[in-house]
């Protein structure tokens, strides 16, 4: 890609307000010696070039580029008469207040938002329609490309070879077809019939073997857009007319005339217009273009916008380029407050009067005929060719938007002038040359002025939905107006929307061949995507689960359960279903004060519970486990244990009471009553000496005779499952599941005693701890563990073991994430394939960074900072990449801890012989609670696996504490009976 001269391409400075002051100035001395001259006020001028004013209120106000006074400037100062008022009013007229410019971009911001909504979309005259290019050239793309443009009179092909350097240098050939106006005017079929025969004949002079061969298709037309290689056309423009085509999709009617032809190598892979062209042309890997102006014939721009701002589409992740379709802005009323006579003149003649009003203000196609009518209204009132017959003038056409641009152009331009007057058949006079010399860049420069409130909107609208205090972004533009006008038009843009949208700053990029090229660009960037969506589907495939697989899952946790709970299968069994005996969930009746510990890491809690009729109230105390204590003797833990209790016993005034006590000790036990429980392994960093293999109440309440505390009396030791369960069991009678979804994850649930073969009795419910972290231990889990976890597995400290807690648990998904990112950065499908050291390091990419990257609507940019905050440098979509991994993940994470429910689910409904089954499920656990789509993929997939139980959700609230009281009340509560 050609780089842009300084001339072409200038960001705005700060300093540029200072020179629009002393600009501002020049202008204002030229007026003052006129009598007629209006007082300065509302009409303050707004458009100034760099070196010399662009509008101006009297005849001979404008200085040329040398920043001399003209000859314009010379017959201003002289006394008109009469004649000089019709050309102030003209100019000023013609001139846009700044305050009016801020007034238009705040509205077209509010269409733009209107276009972008889908409730709002369809009466927003700023359409905000969806291209589906999510992504712009990243300098990789290479191969060989076709390109169809259909142009206003012509239909011009290209073939475009893409080196993979940059795109600094592809190689192009190109041939150009005249379009017959009976085909424009035609049948849609022959229309396409004729593109077709086109390619055909451009592709019989290439020797290309490539098969297929990809197309890219240019068509500058209003389209919704359903996918990259699917459009509705809206409505012809531009001269073109053909039946049967509106409401048709323009890619399949091109592909079928395209195969007509029998050229069957050849497939339609994108749509777009010139100015998706324009956005692409102008990007490479190392400077990104954002937004794109064409201001040619026709106006329009696009801009890529946050995609969960597109409502129109389902993309919520990423960036989609918008094309605005901003040529119709105005037609809801908008801008009647800037329209001038000449502008009504020139609507009323048009094809399609009321509408494109904005194109209109701005288009090539409208601009000289804007032109000619403020001359035949000056003619009108004398101030203009007096003497001439100006029947001529009155011809539609007879002043060109190119002549419009020649004429503005400093002493060469007052001779262009002459010149075409004269061909009209005019004698015009040097003060006739002159104005319209003045009339001509008020035209232009209002243009531009317009273009630039335009671009402010989009600007402003970004930066807001990036949450920038500061945007800084490269716009590509092309067409007529600025290719023949850099200077004067790209400055006006330029300055006028520095002052519109301060905060932003702005580089204008010449695009070169921006339809051609663009369209190649578009084309090779969604090979490129779709081939990088191939290879990462492939590598993320293993983690997507069907629903067979989740059925499947779910059988095998019924047949590990009905093992667990066998009298003689359970020493074998990998999820061990141990009994609680806790035989009763909370019924409302339970009264009393207890006394609750909890102990679970390094932090020991002590509570008072207090179960009423009005509810339950707590209060508590957290106290540290030294090290010294968790890795000391047995006795010196469970004798600091007690020192807590008691301390906290005394700032309650509670001493002097006996309160029945819940112990929640939450490490590894076989429990052999509700009040004996044999410590099997300590975990969580306690090494206490002699307590494995003995009873941990029998050693809380050695520890209280050591103490001489004589008023303790443990009725029930938990794990924290269970006191979820019976936490939220208070609140709502119908839960009798616990799930835990944090660091770890496990379950319980209310068994049939007849159902629990280790243990003696049939009549009634016990809680059954089902310890289904070690799911999968004995292999069965094999089809579904990946790569990417036996890699997250080996480095574990219990290799082979909880593995089933090793796919869905909070301790490991981060770890899981980390080893597929590498993988991918492996196969170059992230961050260009560059080493990235800190990915190497184990746990550097927490659980946590889960929760964060899938909030919805986070934006990509803040996905960036959590990825730069690890020393990773990612690009805008590396993170769209990286946050769909963390999704996979997560994804399946929720699905498995589904299936484990849904077997439990119904297996409780078969025991209880009903058909449908209403259950609620307690549940805790960070990543449950915390993960934004967790819990509802979680739901979501149980409904799908057991579709006859009703299973309601229920978080608990201090379920460790507050549990484990519970346990202590029902026990005493049954105890009464």
């Amino acid at each position: 890609m050609a780089s842009p001269s300084r001339r072409h391409s200038r960001r705005h400075s700060r300093s540029q307000p200072g020179r629009w002051r002393e600009d501002m100035g020049r202008a204002r001395q030229c007026q003052r010696p006129s009598p007629a001259a209006p007082e300065d006020g509302p009409h303050t001028l707004v458009v100034i070039g760099r070196r010399f004013p662009l509008y101006s209120r009297l005849p001979g106000g404008s200085r040329d580029a040398e920043g001399s006074s003209s000859l314009a400037h010379q017959l201003g100062n002289q006394d008109d008469g009469p004649a000089c008022a019709p050309m102030q009013r003209a100019l000023l007229s013609l001139t846009i207040p700044l305050e009016m410019l801020q007034l238009v971009k705040s509205r077209m911001m509010e269409a733009m938002l209107k276009g972008l909504s889908r409730e709002t979309h369809a009466q927003s005259c700023v359409q905000m329609l969806p291209t589906f290019i999510c992504s712009t050239p990243d300098g990789t793309e290479k191969g060989n490309l076709l390109v169809v443009e259909l142009c206003q009179k012509h239909v011009r092909t290209l073939w475009v070879k893409l080196l993979g350097d940059g795109n600094h240098s592809p190689e192009i050939m190109y041939k150009i077809f005249d379009v017959p106006e009976s085909v424009m005017q035609g049948k849609g079929e022959e229309l396409f019939g004729f593109i077709a025969q086109c390619v055909r004949q451009f592709l019989s002079g290439i020797d290309s073997p490539q098969t297929p061969i990809p197309l890219g298709f240019v068509f500058p037309f209003s389209c919704k857009q359903k996918k990259l290689d699917e459009a509705e056309l809206i409505s012809w423009s531009k001269g073109f007319c053909c039946s049967d085509v509106e409401g048709k999709d323009v890619v399949q009617l091109l592909q079928k005339a395209i195969n007509s032809q029998e050229i069957y190598n050849v497939d339609v892979v994108a749509l777009l217009n010139d100015t998706v062209g324009t956005i692409m042309t102008c990007s490479s890997g190392d400077k990104p273009c954002e937004i794109a102006l064409v201001v040619d014939t026709g106006t329009n721009s696009c801009f890529m916008a946050e995609a969960q701002l597109v409502e129109m589409v389902e993309e919520t992740s990423g960036r989609m380029c918008v094309n605005t379709e901003w040529g119709s802005f105005g037609e809801d009323g908008s801008l009647n407050d800037i329209l001038t006579p000449y502008d009504q003149r020139v609507d009323q003649e048009s094809c399609d009067p009321g509408l494109k009003r904005f194109e209109k203000l701005v288009g090539g196609l409208y601009l000289g005929e804007i032109v000619r009518h403020v001359l035949i209204s000056l003619t009108a009132e004398k101030a203009l060719f007096v003497g001439s017959n100006v029947t001529s003038l009155r011809t539609k056409d007879v002043i060109r938007t190119e002549q419009v641009l020649d004429i503005i152009d400093g002493e060469d331009g007052m001779e262009t002038a002459r010149k075409i007057l004269e061909a009209l058949g005019l004698s015009p006079s040097e003060r006739d040359c002159c104005r319209v010399q003045q009339v001509c860049r008020a035209v232009v420069s209002r243009a531009a002025a317009l273009c630039a409130a335009g671009l402010a909107a989009i600007l402003t609208h970004m930066r807001q939905a990036r949450d920038l205090d500061q945007l800084s972004v490269n716009v590509g533009v092309e067409g007529q107006l600025y290719q023949r006008q850099p200077s004067r038009f790209g400055e006006i843009l330029q300055s006028v929307t520095g002052l519109l949208a301060p905060e932003c700053t702005t580089t204008l990029l010449h695009a070169v061949d921006g339809t051609g090229r663009g369209a190649a660009m578009v084309t090779a960037v969604a090979l490129r995507l779709a081939a990088q969506r191939r290879e990462v589907d492939q590598l993320l495939a293993p983690l997507r689960l069907s629903y067979d697989d989740l059925k499947h899952v779910q059988a095998l946790m019924r047949q590990e359960m009905e093992l667990g709970l066998g009298r003689d299968t359970h020493a074998n069994a990998c999820v061990r279903m141990l009994p609680t005996y806790v035989c009763a969930t909370p019924d409302g009746k339970e009264q009393g004060e207890f006394l609750a510990l909890d102990l679970g890491g390094t932090n020991f809690r002590v509570l008072v519970v207090h179960v009423g009729k009005e509810g339950i109230r707590m209060a508590s105390e957290i106290y540290v486990i030294p090290t010294t204590a968790m890795t000391g003797t047995g006795e010196a833990l469970f004798d600091h244990i007690m020192e807590c209790i008691i301390d906290f016993q005394q700032k309650q005034d509670l001493m002097a009471q006996v309160l029945p006590l819940g112990f929640t000790f939450s490490f590894p036990c076989q429990q052999l009553g509700l009040d004996k429980a044999v410590l099997l392994n300590w975990t969580k960093g306690f090494n206490a000496s002699g307590c494995v293999g003995e009873d941990v109440v029998r050693l809380l309440r050695e520890a209280a005779q050591r103490k001489e505390h004589l008023g303790l009396k443990v009725v029930a030791v938990i794990n924290d499952t269970v006191g979820t369960m019976m936490s939220c069991g208070y609140d709502d009678p119908n839960c009798e599941i616990g799930l835990i979804v944090g660091t770890g994850s496990n379950a319980c649930y209310m068994e049939e005693m007849r159902n629990v073969g280790t243990v003696e009795g049939e009549q009634g419910r016990m809680c059954i701890n089902m310890e289904w972290g070690a799911f999968g231990d004995n292999g069965c889990l094999g089809s579904i563990f990946t790569t990417f976890d036996e890699l997250v597995d080996e480095k574990t400290i219990n290799a082979g073991k909880q593995r089933f807690e090793k796919l869905i648990s909070g301790m490991y998904l981060g770890e899981i994430v980390r080893h597929i990112l590498v993988a991918m950065v492996e196969k170059q499908l992230l961050f260009h394939g560059k080493p990235c050291s800190s990915l190497m390091e184990r746990n550097i990419f927490q659980t946590k960074f889960l929760s964060t990257i899938e909030v919805d609507g986070l934006a990509l940019r803040q996905v960036q900072g959590i990825l730069q905050d690890l020393g990773i440098q990612a690009s805008f979509e590396d993170s769209v990449l990286v946050r769909k991994v963390c999704h996979t993940v997560s994804l399946r994470a929720a699905q498995l801890c589904a299936a484990g429910l849904a077997a439990v689910v119904e297996k409780m409904r078969e025991n209880r012989g009903l058909d449908k089954m209403a259950v609620t499920v307690g549940v805790d656990g960070t990543l449950y609670k915390l993960h934004p789509c967790f819990s509802q993929n979680v739901q979501e997939t149980l409904r799908e696996l057991a579709p006859n139980c009703n299973v309601t959700f229920l978080q608990s609230e201090d379920g460790s504490g507050k549990g484990a009281a519970l346990v202590a009340a029902v026990a005493c509560r049954g105890a009464e009976l």
